[in-house]
């Protein structure tokens, strides 16, 4: 922990609101739209990069309630459903439907079993959209071509694959333009309770060399710890609150088990328009997803974590674990010295009371203090219900504040969401985002097509911004990286809150997957210019925080 500043005089307090939201995960982000949306006065502050830790780091994947299937519990399946749908059609250029081979393995259920519950799911899924399942015989089908002969029947399903990040960082956009400060590399260092609410110090490092360059204090009349592994700290230590009634010393519930999920990618050993699921020996799953056109996604290899969260990285045992247990099933299974990135995350999962498994969809805690002044704080979650999360956790900072405010977010599409401005009618998120390139490509027939498609997926129809006034690459500025140009850079660092190569290449987007260390370094050397002192570097930061970004 940095060192506590002496608290300043009531003059010097740079911000005055509603709610300081700690935490820019995709959560933290989520709530901070909700609540500014609803009108709150709202500022969120990350002590690093937006989604630089677990939120960044999960599968990838928007579940469509199958695990709350196996356990009968439709109210979970529905809500499940629901949530997909609606996130579907709030970022359609985020969120991509993939249809998933799962080879049956003796240790799962019957396969008379298996079929029934999907056939029940797709009637629950009615009129999505997406494609139902099916039983496949391996052998008779060009999908057991990857598969090892053993392995002779198969179902295959669709689930929804997100880009997390960038659902983060478009969270955090637009509730920037809901008239939210969002504060990147700005720590929560201390918080007192001052006038019924709180006084919170913020410090805000270099993006460089990590040095606090600016400290400032606000006020605020409740806080939101959605610090994810690091909210436990946030409760004890910047907070000072003591345990709730039944939880543990560091104020985690007693149910909480916090779980280090690793994933590695590797070049492409599925399908291109395929993933599989995997049964493990130990009766889990592991994915093998479709990934950046020329990779595959694999994950995860979890297991329980209680070093705390500075400590979370792939172990050497994960990539080797995990290529074990594709090789089971593929015919040229991928080898750890194949794996070209890994990446970790910490997940608190909540156990059902009594029953030892994790609970249904959205399985999250909010537990409130209204003394002495008013916190919530946010346990567990997960990437396909954090809009649910948001919701609710805006629902109890009003009744905390005294004023519930209407919900709004379930209708309304994130920036870059709304393709309709290229299209005559809307037909299903996929289509529509196919017929909306088709559309872009007749407006600028100079775009190549593999940068078309890297835009529209990474900006939607917020690419009609970026495109604004340009006639051809010329007016792109410098090609920092292959297809990476100055305009789509400064664009990042004005409007996301891009501040380092790394921010670029791992969160905005994948780049980082296909750049050579040259390129990385070229990037890196890019923004570096950019970095022309703490002055200009503290306009960056305060210019990008809120909705009037230029």
């Amino acid at each position: 922990m940095l060192s506590s500043p002496a608290a300043l005089p009531d003059e010097d307090i740079a911000h005055h609101g509603d709610v300081l939201v700690v935490g820019g995960g995709l959560h933290g982000c989520a709530i901070a739209r909700d609540l500014a949306g609803r009108g709150w006065r709202v500022l969120l502050c990350e002590q690093d990069d937006l989604a630089a830790h677990a939120s960044g780091a999960t599968g990838k994947l928007v579940h469509g309630g199958l695990r709350e299937l196996a356990r009968l519990d439709l109210g979970g399946v529905k809500r499940a459903l629901l949530e997909r749908h609606r996130l579907l059609h709030a970022a359609p250029h985020l969120l991509t439907p993939v249809r998933l081979v799962m080879p049956h393995d003796d240790g799962m259920r019957t396969a008379a079993l298996i079929r029934l519950g999907l056939w029940w799911h797709d009637q629950l899924a009615a009129g999505s959209g997406l494609t139902p399942s099916e039983a496949v015989s391996l052998r008779r089908s060009r999908l057991g071509a990857l598969l090892q002969p053993e392995w002779s029947r198969a179902f295959v399903y669709t689930e929804v694959m997100a880009d997390d990040a960038r659902l983060a960082v478009l969270c955090a956009r637009d509730a920037a333009e809901q008239g939210a400060l969002v504060l990147t590399r700005t720590r929560c260092e201390q918080a007192a309770p001052k006038d019924g609410g709180w006084r919170a110090t913020l410090a805000r490092r270099d993006p460089v060399d990590g040095q606090v360059v600016r400290r400032l204090q606000v006020q605020v009349r409740a806080i939101v710890n959605a610090g994810g592994a690091w909210a436990p700290g946030v409760l004890s230590e910047v907070l000072r609150l003591p345990p709730a009634a039944g939880a543990r010393k560091s104020g985690e519930p007693a149910g909480l088990t916090w779980l280090r999920g690793a994933h590695i990618v590797v070049p492409r050993c599925v399908e291109p328009d395929h993933g599989c699921v995997f049964h493990t020996r130990a009766g889990r799953f592991v994915f093998a997803l479709p990934y950046e056109r020329h990779f595959t996604l694999i994950g995860a290899a979890e297991q329980a974590h209680d070093a705390g969260p500075d400590a979370v990285s792939v172990s050497p045992e994960d990539p080797r674990q995990l290529c074990d247990e594709v090789g089971r099933y593929l015919t040229r299974p991928p080898r750890p010295e194949d794996v070209v990135w890994a990446f970790a995350g910490l997940r608190g999962a909540l156990q059902r009371p009594g029953r030892g498994e994790e609970g249904a969809l959205g399985r999250h805690q909010l537990q409130a203090h209204v003394r002495p002044a008013p916190v919530l704080t946010v346990w567990g979650g997960t990437l396909s219900s954090f809009r649910l999360l948001a919701e609710q956790a805006a629902d109890q900072v009003g009744d905390l504040l005294g004023e519930r405010r209407l919900a709004w977010t379930a209708e309304a599409a994130l920036p870059g969401g709304l393709l309709g401005e290229l299209l005559d009618k809307r037909v299903s998120p996929e289509l529509d985002l196919l017929a909306f390139q088709s559309r872009l490509r007749q407006r600028h027939p100079w775009l190549d097509l593999p940068l078309l498609r890297r835009w529209t997926r990474a900006y939607g129809s917020r690419v009609l911004r970026l495109l604004d006034g340009v006639r051809g690459r010329g007016d792109l500025g410098a090609e920092v990286l292959p297809d990476l140009f100055e305009a789509e850079l400064y664009h990042l660092r004005r409007q996301e809150w891009a501040m380092t190569a790394e921010d670029v290449l791992w969160r905005r987007s994948k780049l980082g997957l296909h750049a050579t260390p040259a390129q990385r370094e070229a990037l890196a050397a890019w923004f570096a210019r950019q970095h022309c002192g703490n002055g200009q570097a503290d306009m960056v930061w305060l210019h990008g925080a809120t909705g009037t970004a230029g």
